[in-house]
């Protein structure tokens, strides 16, 4: 079983690197609202070109794409299937909204193969300065996303030992073990490592001040930050408009 690289940073020092992680945010802020709320072809077809260009700039290989297993395709397939009854337009409806959802997933993605996870919790923070003044507790919740995305791929590599270490026991016919019994224990070692990983986690993080210092990072946005975002706004309106 392959881990995918997901939530970790591609090595380079393009110019999509070099942008404010609060400013990839909002990108994709903006770029999932628009296709939201027009989720047409033409529309989609503006998002896929919007994230063309900086996938291209931030030079991402091919390699780092996750792989889909065979069932999530056979999934589309009945989804579609199941859409065919009510006549062309739903499976039109279907696809289109799978496309969406695909779109989205990569803005999402580019995120994260260009942003070191230690800068998101810091552009939350100060995305939601505006939030303080309604004694919103924004540092808490930043530092909650920023423990989230911490612990995914360590919890993705930890679930592939489980699934290799699976793979190395008896067969279940050899064993004569029910199903359920081994869905337990699969479920329990989950726990379990999951539970070591979070003490690991809160130990280092006490060890390197506290909470406090995963929302404190001296990264600004500049004036590349300015012109990417006003760019993506300024096609996504005129997309609007236009289309």
């Amino acid at each position: 079983m392959s881990v995918p690289v997901l939530l970790r940073q591609v090595p380079g020092d393009t110019v999509i690197h070099r942008l404010w992680a609060g400013t990839k945010l909002m990108c994709v802020a903006v770029i999932g609202l628009t296709l939201s709320l027009v989720p047409s072809w033409p529309m989609l077809g503006v998002g896929v070109a919007l994230l063309l260009l900086p996938t291209r700039l931030a030079r991402v290989p091919r390699g780092v794409v996750p792989r889909l297993p065979w069932w999530f395709w056979l999934v589309l397939l009945l989804g579609a299937a199941l859409s065919l009854p009510a006549g062309l337009g739903a499976v039109l409806v279907y696809l289109r909204l799978t496309a969406l959802g695909a779109v989205l997933l990569w803005a999402s993605l580019m995120v994260g193969w260009t942003t070191p996870l230690g800068e998101i919790a810091p552009a939350l923070a100060r995305l939601g300065t505006p939030l303080r003044w309604v004694r919103v507790p924004v540092d808490e919740w930043a530092v909650t996303v920023a423990l989230c995305l911490r612990s995914v791929p360590l919890l993705a590599e930890d679930l592939a030992v489980l699934y290799a270490a699976r793979r190395l026991r008896p067969s279940r016919r050899q064993t004569s073990t029910p199903l359920f019994e081994e869905v337990v224990d699969v479920l329990t070692a989950a726990m379990a490592v999951s539970s070591r990983r979070a003490g690991e986690l809160g130990v280092a993080i006490t060890a390197r001040g506290g909470t406090g210092q995963l929302t404190a990072h001296p990264a600004r946005p500049g004036r590349s930050d300015a012109v990417t975002l006003g760019v993506v706004i300024a096609v996504c309106l005129g997309s609007v408009l236009l289309l």
